[in-house]
């Protein structure tokens, strides 16, 4: 099971970076809209003007990716473990496991991806000034200088709206994540803050619709553009604040227990052994280790019973292993709160995280599924 979250692309400060799969969607949706408006700004382009558009959207990735590598410094800076760092078809995304998070903390890491993208937008509208200003030919028919303008103008305008429009207060943009801090200041509880933050993304989501269809009030037809991009947006919105709802829900139940109380005990086999091997029936979940000695996934017996048993002595254990996100094994002690496994989960998408000791061994597993004194 391949959960890799898309093209690695590098490492910054030893942090992988992604390019996740669904972002050649992003570029073609770009390069199907922008298109049309270069071929009329710049008609002389004729089909180079598509070409222009795919210009912007690297651009645009540029600006994702600036965006999300100073979430991950701030983030690693102030103490937090960071995965990884993935530009994908909602943006972009870096998953960081909030370990002795404060609202301080949390604040400062949300505020830098907006702050980052109001530095490019002040550095793109200077250079629209610098390149429009004199006597310049500005934005002439399928003029080199024109199509420079035109990028320079997109990706400032760009850069500008997600800026703005990231500050707004509610989950899942970097404003919520600050109106969760303010909250969690206040109250001293950080699942309220999620709480209330969630509930203003759906709020966000009710107003974007109304704006979305407040054309048909005034006796007008609405574009399939527009209720494309409503959807769009919408979407996205909607279901990164029920995911935060769900999370504070969760969250606050999950403070009352302990990691020891929900966890499950595994055993621990290594890559190469074989199914045949394996005193299977004296656990239900194991985790495997890779060649250094580190978790590389879990056996359940659904996994096991994939194998027909004639081909267990040939079939090794890493071969059946489920993997997981990129830090989904983190060092806990059963004394944890289990509020703390919500949030690696949170930030790593994985619904299962296993429990490491101090010298990195596994000793048990937290299954998302079990949590029923967790749910909403």
């Amino acid at each position: 099971m391949n959960t890799t979250p898309g093209w690695r692309m590098g490492t910054l400060s030893g942090i992988p970076v992604y390019l996740g799969r669904s972002w050649v969607l992003v570029a073609l949706l770009l390069v199907a809209l922008f298109g049309p408006t270069v071929q009329q700004l710049l008609p002389a382009l004729g089909w180079w003007a598509y070409v222009v558009a795919l210009a912007f959207a690297v651009l645009l990735l540029v600006s994702v990716l600036i965006h999300e590598a100073a979430h991950a410094l701030v983030a690693q800076r102030v103490g937090f473990g960071v995965s990884r760092v993935v530009a994908d078809f909602w943006g972009g995304h870096t998953a960081h496991d909030g370990a002795g998070g404060t609202p301080a903390r949390s604040a400062a890491v949300a505020v830098v991806g907006p702050l980052s993208n109001a530095m490019l937008a002040v550095l793109g509208w200077w250079g629209v000034a610098a390149l429009t200003s004199g006597s310049g030919p500005g934005l002439l028919p399928g003029s080199g200088t024109g199509v420079l303008v035109l990028l320079t103008y997109a990706f400032a305008w760009s850069n500008t709206f997600v800026a703005v429009f990231n500050l707004v207060p509610c989950l899942p943009l970097d404003g919520g994540f600050l109106l969760e801090a303010l909250v969690w200041r206040l109250s001293g509880s950080r699942h309220l803050g999620t709480l209330v933050a969630g509930w203003a993304g759906r709020l966000l989501v009710v107003l974007v619709v109304i704006w979305g269809l407040s054309p048909v009030l005034q006796g007008e037809q609405v574009g399939l553009l527009r209720i494309v991009w409503v959807l769009l947006i919408g979407g996205f919105l909607w279901q990164g604040a029920s995911q935060a709802i769900r999370s504070g829900r969760h969250g606050a139940a999950a403070a009352r227990r302990t990691v020891g109380e929900a966890a499950h005990p595994v055993g621990v086999v290594g890559s190469r052994s074989t199914l045949a091997s394996v005193p299977w029936h004296e656990q239900r979940l194991w985790v495997v280790l890779d060649g250094q000695g580190r978790p590389d996934g879990v056996v359940d017996p659904p996994s096991l019973q994939r194998v027909p048993r004639a081909a267990w002595p040939d079939t090794s254990a890493s071969a059946v292993a489920i993997r997981l996100p990129e830090g989904w094994a983190v060092p806990l002690t059963p004394e944890t709160r289990l509020d703390t496994v919500i949030e690696v989960m949170r930030s790593t998408g994985s619904g299962v995280i296993g429990l490491l000791d101090e010298q990195g061994h596994p000793w048990g597993v937290v299954v998302a599924d079990d949590l029923v004194g967790t749910r909403s």
